[in-house]
């Protein structure tokens, strides 16, 4: 499947339906007495967030949506329908935004969070509405308010809890399909994941966490350069940060350094989250490297040697996961004053 994440469109609420000039035929009552009835309301344009969608692709291909407009009022008091409301399914973790101002509109992170983006207009009032002791037989109505037109930004957000950071070929997806039942195309050339990929890995009854592969990141990648800017946005979301750093690197710190600042540079609050440290590629080391591999220390802690491919320190680093997300979720909900 195509993964998009971003998307713009025209919305268009229901106009209001016309208030109706209208006059009841009754003995000395001046023209019978009026009976028009009001407007219908139009219907408003409200997005849902759909836990069975994963991509705004859908609305790539049509940029114009508008909700049914309001029915007019008829004679005998009768107000007219009201139109029908449009909804707009989007994926879970979809951010709307306002594409001319920027406002943003609103978040819909949880499955069946409604979100109104354009109200419908109020229906007219019909000549009934205008009566008074004065003027018993008014020949006026009311046009229906125009219904809320907007040009709206999409951004879908991956709702993962973990995500992992390396530069590319450092061997996520290889850790990723290890891991949980995610099967991301692996290959040993650079940018082989070209979408976010999602994972669950199951540790046992009620121990569940999803994982997410986000697309390798390169110096200067917060700029626009290679894929990363491109996917960071969905590093926001999660709780824990694996770093993944090859151990046949020349220098695990440096590149440790390098993704740290790519990471500040587009958004400090990243820095903020738990981390933790892997050397990727272990089955591959020399006695000699693996010495060195083990005394290194990045941040004054031991980083973890693992091997997706042997199964090196996989379940040590998926009891780290837990653990900081665990203390993620409880710093959450117990936020210190």
């Amino acid at each position: 499947m195509i993964f998009v994440d971003t998307a713009t469109i025209r919305v268009k609420a229901g106009d209001g339906g016309r208030g109706c000039v209208s006059f009841r035929r009754e003995k000395y009552v001046p023209k019978g007495g009026p009976d028009g009835g009001n407007g219908g309301k139009g219907g408003d344009v409200i997005l849902v967030a759909d836990p069975h969608m994963s991509t705004l692709l859908d609305y790539r291909y049509r940029h114009f949506y508008a909700a049914e407009n309001g029915h007019h009022g008829e004679g005998g008091n009768r107000t007219g329908r009201n139109g029908a409301d449009l909804i707009l399914r989007v994926p879970c973790g979809t951010l709307v935004r306002d594409a001319l101002t920027g406002e943003i509109l609103g978040d819909l992170s949880e499955p069946g969070q409604q979100l109104v983006v354009a109200r419908g207009g109020r229906g007219g009032r019909g000549n009934a509405a205008f009566a008074t002791a004065t003027n018993r037989a008014p020949r006026i109505a009311e046009a229906g308010q125009p219904g809320e037109e907007r040009l709206v930004e999409l951004e879908l957000k991956l709702l993962a809890d973990v995500g992992l950071v390396g530069f590319p070929n450092v061997g996520k997806s290889t850790l990723l399909a290890t891991i949980s039942a995610a099967r991301p195309k692996i290959a040993d050339y650079p940018f082989t994941t070209l979408s976010p990929v999602l994972g669950m890995v199951r540790l046992g009854p009620e121990q569940s966490f999803v994982v997410a592969d986000i697309p390798g990141l390169i110096e200067g990648a917060h700029q626009g350069r290679g894929l990363g800017h491109q996917f960071l946005r969905h590093i926001e979301r999660t709780h824990v940060l694996v770093f993944l750093l090859e151990a046949l690197s020349e220098d695990p710190e440096r590149d440790y350094t390098t993704l740290l600042r790519e990471l500040e540079q587009y958004n400090p609050a990243l820095l903020t989250k738990s981390r933790i440290l892997c050397l990727s590629k272990a089955d591959l080391l020399s006695p000699e490297q693996r010495r060195r591999a083990e005394q290194l220390r990045i941040d004054g802690t031991p980083p973890l040697l693992i091997s997706a491919l042997t199964g090196e320190g996989i379940p040590e680093l998926l009891s780290r996961m837990w653990d900081a997300l665990q203390r993620a979720r409880q710093a959450e909900q117990c936020p210190t004053a």
